[in-house]
């Protein structure tokens, strides 16, 4: 990297190690001692105040043929940088030309490909015209047939088309037929429909009568429910006593068997009150039967009793609503009275 300044010391130096090892003391060849830095006009105008300052410090002494030499060398050196600045610009703008030839090959280049691949796509086009050619003379051939058939096909269905319009003539006719065999059809229909109308009504009249007497007899399935409850209590109440009675008579059975051991003439009366303590449990069994009866007809009658209480809670709660409602209503309304007399 070349230095930020240079100082005619530093052209002394380089100089004078040139000279202390036999070499021209060039302007290239200062230029390359101070590390390839520096202006070459730089370096030959420090170049000529040196050779100035030794000229005018020994030009006593030199001698007209040192003087000479001295000279051919300046101009020997001179001569040597005004070359090589030539050169050096000579080699800039062969570069820059080279480089510029280059960019024109690669262009020219790239026009090239460009027009090769050109040409690649029209040659495959002019292929795929000529394939294009001859798909087309081929359809053109099917159309040339398929129009013929088609032809054809017109004559045939202009055939039809006659034999169609002798065919829907007949339809028509059958047509009418039909139309007043549906026109009798309806009539008959209607007449139908009010017949069965009529039995609807009936139906629905009787229905209506059914419904009155199935609410009958709910009335009085409910009455016979409240009857069985009643019968039920009284069965239950009963079953207690028959119990207590059996429960009675087994203490006395268990009496009258201690008794046994203490006296056998008490046999014959033992035996009557077990009898009596059979026919009681064989009682109690009877009365056990008609009880889960009673049971049974008192959960059919609690099941009725149940839907017939979830009805009547619907319908208290749907009275509750409206009496709020109405309430409501009334507190509105005296308000409104209210602020009226306000």
């Amino acid at each position: 990297m070349a230095r930020a300044g240079l100082y005619h010391s530093d052209v002394k130096k380089a100089r004078d190690a040139l000279l202390a090892q036999g070499r021209h003391p060039s302007v290239d060849a200062v230029r390359v001692a101070l590390g390839n830095t520096g202006s070459k006009t730089t370096i030959h105008k420090y170049l000529k105040e040196l050779e100035a300052e030794e000229g005018s410090i020994d030009g006593r002494k030199v001698s007209i043929s040192d003087a000479l030499q001295d000279i051919v060398t300046r101009l020997a050196a001179r001569l040597h940088d005004e070359a090589n600045e030539r050169v050096s610009v000579i080699e800039a703008v062969s570069a820059q030309k080279d480089q510029a030839h280059a960019v024109n090959l690669a262009a020219l280049q790239q026009d090239l490909a460009s027009l090769e691949e050109q040409l690649r796509q029209a040659r495959e086009r002019v292929e795929e015209m000529g394939r294009m050619h001859v798909v087309t003379d081929v359809r053109l051939q099917e159309e040339a047939i398929s129009r013929h058939i088609a032809q054809q096909q017109v004559a045939d269905l202009q055939e039809r088309l006659a034999e169609n319009e002798v065919h829907r003539q007949s339809l028509e006719e059958k047509h009418t037929h039909a139309r007043n065999s549906l026109e009798h059809y309806r009539q008959s229909v209607k007449e139908q429909r009010d017949q069965d109308l009529r039995r609807h009504e009936q139906q629905l009249q009787q229905v209506q009568a059914e419904l009155r007497q199935q609410q009958h007899t709910l009335i009085q399935k409910q009455e016979e429910s409240t009857r069985l409850n009643q019968e039920a209590a009284r069965l239950v109440t009963a079953l207690s006593q028959a119990e207590k009675s059996l429960y009675d008579e087994q203490t006395a059975g268990r009496r009258l068997t201690e008794q046994l051991a203490a006296s056998q003439s008490a046999a014959h009366q033992v035996e009557v009150i077990l009898a009596q303590v059979a026919s009681n449990e064989r009682l109690i069994e009877a009365l056990g039967d008609q009880l889960v009866q009673a049971a049974a007809q008192i959960e059919v009658q609690s099941n009725q009793s149940r839907t017939l209480e979830a009805a009547l809670g619907t319908a208290q709660a749907t009275l509750v609503s409206q009496q709020d409602t109405i309430r409501e209503l009334s507190g509105l309304h005296s308000r409104a009275e209210h602020h009226g007399t306000l």
